[in-house]
This record gives C-alpha cells, structure tokens and sequence, in this order.
C-alpha cells in the first residue's frame, strides 16, 4: 500500500472575521472573490470567506409574481443560471425553492441591492467550503489505529473513541444503518469499502429516473460538483477522493482481515460528492443535504447521520434551512469544528463563529479533534459552548484512493469518529430519535482535563456503552 502523509495547517484571516476557511487553497482555474472587511454587516460577514465570483442565492418569498421576481433581478442585471428547487423542499410545502443568479456585479454589490426588497427572503454569496483534513485488521493489530482504541482492548489507548471494546461486546454496526457522506467523492469497489457502499434499488441503471428523485442512475449516491452519478472521480491513479474515502473508511472500513477497520464493521454509506477540485459550493451542499432527506422521505430508508467534514463559508440561511429539514426526518448533521490552528486567531469557535458546525440547528453535531495523549490537537477549533464533543484527530490511518491507506491529520477525521459513533448506537437501538442519539453520543463522553473549561460541551467520544 502506498502511504502518504498530510497535515492540515492553519490559516490566518482578520480578527474582524466572523469565521474563517480552515483550507483556503484551491485551484487558480475557480474564480473566487473574497469581500473587502468595511463597516456594512453583509461585507463583514463576508469577509475572509471565499465565494463564487458574481453568483448570489436568492430566495424570494412565496407568492412573488414573475413580473416582481424579474424586476428585483434587472437591479442587478441578474441572469437566473440554475433554480434549486428540491423534492424535499416540494414536500414541505415550498413552492419557490432557490434561485443561483449571476450577476456583472461583485456579490456584496449586488447583495446590497437586492437585500430589502418586499419580495426577497433572503439574498447571501455561494459560498466556496474546503475539506478539514488536516478488529484484526493489519493496522489495527500493529498499534496504527489508536482511534478505535479502548482503555481495555489490545492495543489500548484510552483517548481512542473506545471502539473496539463496543466490538467486544459484540455490537460492530448493521447493514441497515445508513449513513451519507457529504464530501469529497469515495471510491466505492476500495477493498477495505467494498459492500458497505449503498447499491440504490429503487433506480436501476438504465438511463431513466425510475424513482423520480431527479437524479437518473444514482446507483452509489451521486455527484452534485460535476452533476452525474460517478461518485468516484480518482481512477487507477487516486488523482482525487482522497478526503471522502478516507471519511468512508473511518466510519465503516471492513474488518476482513487487512489494511484498516472503520468503527462500524457493518454499516451503509452513500456518497453526496459536492467537494470538488476547487472545492464545493453552498448551492450543491443544499442540494446534498436534500438528497438525504429526499431518501428517507421517498423510501423510508433508516439515514442517521450525514457526515460533514468541511466548512470555510459564512451563515448561509440556505444550508441551515436544508439542515432544518434533516432534523424534521431525524438526520443528525455531524460537523468538523474547523482546523483554525494554535495561534488564537479563529480557532474559538465562540467568539469567531465557524460554519457549518456553529449553526444552531438541534441535530447539528460540532466535532473537535484530539492527540493520542487526549490532549486537544493544535489545529483544531474549539469552543465551550459551540462545540460539542472531541474525538481523535491526529495521525489517523484509513483507506484513501486508488487502494491505497494513508495517514491524516484534520477535524475532517475527527467527525467520521462520532459519525460512526452514532451509526453503531443506531445498530443496538433500533428507532432512536435524532435527538436521542445526539444526546447518547454526549452523555456517555469522557470527562478529560485537557478538554476542561473552553474545549468542548462534553468530553472525549466514547461508544463502548452503545
């Protein structure tokens, strides 16, 4: 297998900020524009965010004629480029759904002279979100994967998220668990993935929407970056899905007797690909998130939890009402906290808040990261209030593309911990609310000093109980 090693460091942006991209690099072929810090409260909630250059979101109000609707755009010599109206959205009575406008005009610009309009909800940036990575299985039994460690397993390390004495006691996850993955892509036929990646029965390859989700051939999931159900874009060469797939494997990686093990044995994953090679945008979030709840919804499908290892955007009123519409289906949103660094520049989450982990819906799950000593990572945000629980973070072994396992540092690989955590409560207590599986996953963590007072709400993951 090939290794490879990769740290996510830090980012330095205005204290002015109100939350900050915990990896601003991407490819110079994306154009972005990042707003000027000034006195207005759009352009400082903007600021250090990158967005989509001259794109806005709108969201008119219900009822809003045509005629008005084109009025309000012909302020901005707005062009409609794309409507986001999901089945979700349909379901639960909304009719308008999203507009992704472009504009000639910067996006603050255009922002100010829509913002206010009788016929606007809501007008905000397409914000651009970046990843946060900073058993008997071979890696497992040689002392690698100190993260699914338990205080009594062998090996041990009590700061592991205690998974291997869950698996002693015989819970190692269900098939029946269904979890997404909204990410990168995840290379689905991966050897340590094989058979834990969602077939889609409801929709046959055959070059017809035969569910009538508005996604044909979703058979793995899909891919909302580039539009098409390829989940998997990395080939024989792992040229991309890096992230995704190393997200997959922490959270349900095989126990077949090689590479690395997840901590769920058993379990189902969907691949929502909308982190592409420049990143993702708020508008294919939106429309990740909705695909979820759509499943749920349509085919009764038991979706505990999508995991979320990405942020860097400002508040979007967009993706928190999509998250909101999760939460009415009990899908629990787990979040990576954000990789701000140690240098006391955006890395409380309390005072400089970090999207989406710091969104106040009821199902959201803020993730931190920790060392194997349990201290807490020196790239990992933080926050007492705003942040939920700590999980390992650093120096994490799992499968990456094309076949390959690679060692990663992030909260990126902290979520899938608690991710997985709450697919294997899920697997021993059939029917479980959302917010009785949030609520599990935090009173059974683990009280550690090093995380005391400004780190987290809880403690330290620990799914031994489950």
């Amino acid at each position: 297998m090939k290794k490879k090693y990769l740290t996510f460091g830090k980012t330095a942006v205005a204290a002015a900020a109100l939350s900050m991209a915990f990896l601003t690099s991407c490819d110079t072929d994306q154009v972005i524009e990042t707003a000027e810090i000034s006195s207005s409260k759009d352009a400082q909630a903007m600021a250090g965010h990158d967005h989509v250059a001259n794109e806005v979101l709108v969201k008119f109000k219900a009822g809003t004629s045509d005629a008005a609707k084109a009025a309000v755009l012909e302020r901005i010599s707005g062009k409609v480029k794309e409507k986001i109206l999901t089945r979700t959205m349909q379901r639960l009575g909304d009719r308008e759904g999203l507009v992704l406008v472009h504009t000639p005009m910067a996006a603050i610009e255009a922002m100010g002279k829509v913002k206010g309009s009788p016929e606007v909800a809501f007008v905000e940036p397409n914000y651009i979100y970046q990843h946060q990575a900073a058993s008997t299985d071979t890696y497992f039994t040689n002392g690698s994967l100190w993260g699914m460690y338990g205080d009594a397993s062998s090996p041990a390390n009590q700061y592991g998220s205690q998974a291997a004495e869950a698996w002693a006691r015989g819970n190692t996850g269900s098939a029946s668990v269904v979890v997404g993955i909204i990410d990168e892509g995840v290379q689905v036929d991966h050897p340590e993935l094989q058979g834990q990646i969602w077939v889609n029965p409801y929709d046959p390859i055959d070059g017809v929407d035969n569910d009538g989700n508005g996604y044909v051939d979703d058979v793995n999931g899909w891919d909302f970056d580039g539009n098409n159900n390829q989940v998997y874009d990395g080939g024989t060469r792992g040229s991309s899905d890096d992230h995704g797939t190393h997200v997959a494997g922490t959270i349900g990686g095989k126990n077949n007797g090689s590479g690395v093990v997840g901590v769920n044995w058993n379990v189902t994953m969907i691949s929502c690909k909308f982190l592409g090679r420049r990143g993702g945008t708020t508008a294919n979030a939106v429309k990740a998130v909705d695909y979820l709840t759509d499943l749920k919804t349509r085919h009764g499908m038991n979706i505990v939890a999508s995991n979320n290892s990405w942020g860097g955007g400002g508040f979007s009123q967009a993706l928190f009402d999509a998250v909101e519409r999760a939460n009415t289906k009990n899908i629990l949103f787990v979040a990576a906290a954000g990789n701000g660094g140690s240098d006391g520049v955006g890395d409380d989450n309390d005072a400089v808040a970090s999207f989406p982990s710091n969104m106040t819906n009821a199902n959201v799950i803020a993730v931190a990261a920790i060392t194997n000593t349990g201290a807490r990572s020196s790239f990992s945000n933080y926050g007492a209030t705003t942040v939920d629980i700590g999980a390992p973070g650093s120096a994490i072994w799992s499968s990456t593309a094309y076949n390959t396992l690679s060692s990663y540092n992030g909260t990126s690989m902290a979520t899938p911990h608690v991710t997985g955590g709450v697919a294997l409560y899920a697997a021993s207590h059939p029917g479980a609310t959302a917010a009785e599986i949030k609520n599990a996953i935090l009173s059974s963590a683990i009280p550690t000093s090093s995380l005391a007072g400004k780190c987290v709400t809880g403690g330290r993951l620990n799914v031994s109980g489950f």
